[in-house]
């Protein structure tokens, strides 16, 4: 019974280990998103981290009535990025992001995290709308 035992409690933590890699370490996509940068802000209560919003031009929704966002909220692990994109709010931007199937506090509260900057051209006089 014990040897049985033991043998279930292994299978259960292994379990709870790849699934934990799964959910929130192991990386689900990448890719870039264009638009103009709306705010970069670090908050939180015990972990500190950037998140911030981008606001993308020329979403249409794909069916007919229907409303779709048009916002990219997004986690910035890296403190340098964090910084140059804190310079560029209101400016026009392509970033890119890792996807991953959760969040965790510690990387920030989107599943979404940036990782690298690829342009910033100048905002559009007048705000763009």
């Amino acid at each position: 019974m014990k040897k049985f035992l033991r043998i279930f409690v292994t299978v259960v933590i292994l379990g709870l280990v790849f699934f934990v890699y799964y959910r929130y370490y192991r990386d689900f996509g990448d890719g870039v998103k264009a638009g103009t940068l709306n705010y970069v802000v670090r908050k939180g209560y015990i972990f500190k981290t950037y998140e911030g919003e981008l606001i993308q031009t020329g979403l249409q929704s794909k069916a007919p009535n229907a409303l779709q966002s048009n916002e990219f909220s997004f986690s910035v692990e890296n403190k340098g990025v964090a910084e140059k994109l804190e310079l560029a709010t209101g400016k026009e931007v392509q970033l890119h992001y890792t996807e991953y199937l959760g969040a965790i506090p510690w990387r920030g509260y989107s599943k979404f995290i940036v990782d690298s900057i690829i342009s910033i051209e100048p905002g559009k006089p007048g705000g763009g709308f």
